[in-house]
């Protein structure tokens, strides 16, 4: 076990607090929230759809079976910062790469621990999700708080192009299909989903031309998950209205599920809190079947916006009445909110990924 150093957490309207530095030591920020999964820490780390977050665990013990690369989502941790409540220095897993610490430390993510998390949950979801800051270096609590106050405000910031590919890369299959992606912040998981159904991907940044992307001569677009707001993304919109008048199949999710809303001119906003965890229960409005879904996102489609004219809500969310699934009628099109690739369920989603492989084989034949 490594040397203890003080560290502190400070949010950004004046609540501070302290503990250990875990990690790489320095200082950091980012809008707070809070995840309820037991376990599958490292591939929340990874999960681009975080970028620039502080990630709370609402489970108390962290790091207890390692990190293994096999479970990365991303090829770097896209956390800004890691906030536990006992952090496990050593871990037991056979399988395991190495510690959780040594992960942090190699790729310079900032964390605390010995923080009483249950009351932190209690006082985001009662005022709501908010900026903090983690420091090892500054003991200022008015300083602290005061650059959480300045940190930048997730309503309006476009993350996406800042965590998509840099070049378009294909992942090549044994099957006849073809599917262009959208690299908003994609999980590794999703392509093994797509691939497995001898789909193959051809994965796009995020700001690529469409034109760029027809070439390629698709069966199918898939718009991915990702940070940020959508509402300021007009690149992204024009790349789905454009692949909308195409007639093959469009399927989105989390951040890709919110473009193809607006692109109907519905409306998505910011979350008080937001869904971050693995047993949200959503349920199917077609089958009457109850999903039990990983979710992750701090912006939904708000109901009252929804033309049913143009879709149709597919998924709900038992717990608040989100909008979690979208069947568009004016053109080809399908999307959710949550993580079907994720498996808590552990594959209550997967029949998500062999819809979009039905409507390939049909629009083929």
């Amino acid at each position: 076990m490594l040397p203890k150093k003080r560290a502190w957490l400070a949010l950004s309207d004046g609540t501070v607090v302290s503990g250990w530095a875990i990690g790489r030591p320095g200082t950091t920020g980012g809008e707070l929230c809070f995840n309820t999964s037991m376990t599958g820490y490292q591939e929340i780390f990874t999960d681009p759809s975080y970028h620039g977050q502080l990630m709370m665990m609402t489970y108390p013990h962290i790091g207890n079976y390692g990190v293994s690369s096999r479970d990365d989502e991303h090829r770097k941790v896209m956390v800004s910062g890691v906030v536990v409540r006992a952090f496990s220095w050593e871990y037991s897993n056979p399988q395991a790469d190495g510690s959780l610490q040594a992960y942090l430390q190699k790729h310079g993510v900032t964390g605390i621990t010995g923080v009483d998390t249950r009351a932190l949950v209690r006082h985001i979801r009662e005022h709501g999700a908010m900026n903090a800051v983690i420091s090892s270096e500054i003991d200022d609590p008015d300083t602290l708080v005061r650059m959480a106050r300045e940190w930048a405000d997730m309503n309006g910031l476009e993350l996406a192009s800042r965590v998509t590919c840099e070049e378009a890369t294909t992942f090549a299959a044994e099957g006849p299909y073809r599917v262009a992606a959208l690299d908003y912040g994609i999980k590794r998981s999703i392509l093994r989903n797509l691939t497995a159904r001898g789909i193959s991907v051809r994965l796009f940044p995020a700001r690529a031309t469409f034109d760029e992307i027809r070439a390629w001569n698709p069966d199918g677009y898939f718009f991915s998950n990702g940070p940020g707001d959508p509402n300021p993304m007009d690149y992204a919109l024009e790349t789905v209205n454009a692949a909308k008048t195409t007639g093959k199949p469009l399927f989105g999710i989390c951040l890709g599920h919110q473009l193809m809303a607006l692109s109907e001119g519905f409306a998505v906003r910011k979350m008080f809190v937001g869904h971050r965890g693995a047993n949200h229960p959503v349920k199917n409005l077609g089958t009457g079947l109850v999903e039990i879904t990983t979710q992750n996102h701090g912006f939904a489609v708000d109901p009252d916006s929804v033309d049913a004219a143009k879709a149709r809500v597919s998924h709900l969310n038992l717990n608040d009445g989100t909008v979690e699934g979208l069947e568009f009628t004016s053109f080809n099109g399908f999307s959710v909110q949550y993580h079907p690739e994720a498996s808590p369920g552990p594959h209550d989603s997967h029949y998500l990924f062999d819809e979009f492989l039905r409507r390939i084989q049909l629009a083929k034949s």
